[in-house]
């Protein structure tokens, strides 16, 4: 239940994004993964596929970039980075 949450989250933020930016569509989403998150490859591919279903990032790639940092004090987060939109 938490990786779902992380992932709401990351999405509101998202869609968030992409409508100040005015974009019609979201060409490229990159996310930042902590390394005590428990979303990792094609797990969290799999998820984000689910949780952007029927919004404007479906169908976006995502690019993620993975922390290895355990102590990293945001180790159990996963970041928007940013994201791409198509005017």
């Amino acid at each position: 239940m938490h990786e779902e949450a992380l992932l709401r989250d990351v999405l509101r933020k998202a869609e968030e994004v992409a409508r100040s930016e005015r974009g019609h569509r979201v060409t490229r989403i990159r996310l930042w993964v902590g390394a005590r998150s428990h979303l990792q490859g094609p797990e969290l591919a799999a998820r984000w596929a689910d949780a952007v279903t029927g919004t404007a990032l479906s169908g976006a790639p995502i690019e993620v970039e993975l922390s290895a940092d355990r102590d990293d004090p945001n180790a159990e987060s996963v970041m928007l980075r940013s994201l791409d939109v198509e005017e």
